[in-house]
């Protein structure tokens, strides 16, 4: 059974970085588009990057510029470097393999001073 374990959350000031990691425990992941969403309170989750198995990138407008997501299939993880973090970025996020509709457990991140 495949599993999906994010890491790297934590409590930041705000234009800190975090880099998030989501590992896998299954290879197949290298064959799907991996996401990476977030949820803050009270809101809806949202999608906010994502990476084809071709390593075609896409993200929210959100964090465009500021975030940038990556696979190592190698290693079975994706990552995400979160840069000038704001304050309105704090949420639990999630990294979810799309073929599979596979979800992580979350990691939660707190910006603030």
């Amino acid at each position: 059974q495949v599993e999906l374990v994010e890491s790297g959350g934590g409590l930041v000031q705000p234009g800190g970085s975090l880099r998030l990691s989501c590992a896998a425990s299954g290879s197949i992941v290298a064959a799907t588009a991996m996401g990476w969403y977030r949820q803050a309170p009270e809101k809806e989750r949202e999608l906010i990057a994502s990476i084809s198995s071709g390593y075609r990138k896409t993200y929210a407008d959100a964090v465009k510029g500021r975030f940038t997501i990556s696979r190592v299939n190698a290693k079975r993880t994706v990552y995400l470097q979160m840069n000038s973090l704001k304050p309105e970025d704090t949420a639990v996020y999630y990294c979810k393999a799309e073929g599979l509709g596979l979800w992580g457990q979350g990691t939660q991140v707190i910006v603030s001073s």
